[in-house]
């Protein structure tokens, strides 16, 4: 990996998929450690680009390096683009696995019969990428499970051909969405675990960046755009 050109992308967030031009499906992510992992590489030097779905994040990342969407095929589309650009990639969306079969073009209004909605899935933005991703290619994402924790997160780890997945969970206080603070464990390509304590977003978000320093050799890189 060149060190000195070292490129990130990573995407934050929820996505939100419209039923009608007033409700969607979403769910309750904030942005917050994806918004903390950005600042980590950016205040390093790394040249950044994030993707980001509907969220309400105070951000010290340049606007012009922001990319704003709503739906998961949004974020895909988007993601797409610069899947070839970068060195590491980091999936922490919450990206909605179903949307509605079609968005209805009025206001669903009530009436005396119960209403169905025809459900479709959503591309899988991290899957594409580990089908895709080269050799000198990283990808991160996070698993967060309420149920067998730690076979989720292999299997996500493997399904996705991801190099690490952080695992964290709501049933824990202070982890998931929203709190300042997180719990997560380490799963990598090896199978090797490493559990962490609850901490600040910002601290894990410099556990990441230790993590890959340790394990990819990466120098302090120069920011080039």
């Amino acid at each position: 990996m060149d060190n000195q050109a070292l490129k990130l992308l990573i995407t934050v967030g929820p996505t939100k998929e419209y039923i009608d031009p007033v409700r969607y499906i979403s769910n309750d992510s904030s942005g917050k450690m994806g918004f903390a992992i950005a600042e980590e590489f950016y205040n390093q030097g790394v040249d950044i680009v994030v993707i980001a779905g509907p969220c309400q994040i105070k951000s010290l990342i340049p606007d012009d390096r922001i990319y704003r969407v709503v739906s998961a095929e949004e974020m895909f589309k988007t993601a797409s683009q610069w899947f070839d650009w970068c060195d590491v990639a980091i999936f922490t969306a919450a990206v909605a696995d179903y949307r509605p079969a079609f968005k209805l073009d009025q206001k669903f209004k009530k009436s005396s019969t119960d209403f169905q909605i025809s459900w479709i899935r959503n591309p899988d933005i991290a899957g594409a990428f580990g089908k895709q991703k080269k050799d000198n290619q990283i990808s991160i994402g996070f698993a967060l499970e309420t149920e067998n924790l730690e076979s989720n997160a292999t299997k996500k780890l493997v399904e996705k051909k991801f190099d690490l997945v952080l695992l964290n969970s709501p049933n824990n206080k202070g982890e998931g969405f929203h709190y300042d603070t997180n719990r997560v464990a380490f799963f990598d390509k090896n199978r090797d675990i490493q559990y962490h304590n609850l901490k600040s977003k910002k601290e894990v978000a410099e556990d990441i960046y230790n993590w890959l320093e340790t394990n990819y050799k990466l120098l302090t890189p120069v920011r080039t755009i």
